[in-house]
């Protein structure tokens, strides 16, 4: 039986519904770290960060930590896709649960750093969502890609390639347990 694209998927819900949660604030912590250490040293830089929901890694420490010294954007989301609106306070829980900043009618055009939640990643470092491709729609209207940083809660990986063309990937992936980079 081949590994699809929908099934691996599938393994990878099924793995983050299931790992213990008395473990959630501890292998947060370590995906914190990392990612702190991946950005260490990074000022005047522009950051697109997620704000997490219950099943991805919190990042909240992180985002208090990189906005003294960064401009931090979060998702806010639009149609099928999101635009880019700038971390401020107070913030408002939307379709999915998902919290979000005010709208803002500034049109931010350019990213240096974006962190992307994965639920699993390809052979390729392609990334496998929640299936509904508002990241990937999102990097296509980009005019250039930005340093890109996956984050998991529970490594998920598989070394087949199955994701698809339009798939964004990244440069390094996070997990609790690993750091991959593109070769």
């Amino acid at each position: 039986m081949t590994l699809t694209k929908e099934k691996f998927r599938e393994k990878c819900l099924h793995k983050l519904r299931t790992s213990p949660p008395h473990n959630k604030l501890y292998r947060d912590s370590l995906v914190n770290n990392k990612l702190l250490a991946e950005l260490k040293g990074v000022r005047n830089k522009s950051i697109l960060i997620y704000y997490p929901l219950a099943n991805e890694v919190d990042l909240i420490k992180v985002i208090k930590k990189i906005r003294k010294t960064n401009y931090i954007y979060i998702p806010f989301m639009e149609q099928q896709s999101f635009k880019m609106v700038i971390f401020r306070l107070p913030l408002y829980k939307k379709k999915f649960n998902i919290f979000e900043a005010g709208d803002s009618f500034k049109q931010i055009k350019k990213v240096d750093i974006a962190v992307v939640p994965a639920i699993g990643v390809d052979g390729d470092l392609q990334r496998i969502g929640f299936g509904k491709g508002m990241y990937d729609r999102f990097f296509a209207k980009l005019t250039k890609k930005p340093y890109t940083i996956f984050v998991q809660a529970d490594e998920c990986y598989t070394r087949k390639k199955i994701c698809d063309a339009h798939d964004i990937s990244c440069d390094v992936l996070l997990t609790p347990k690993t750091i991959k980079r593109i070769r």
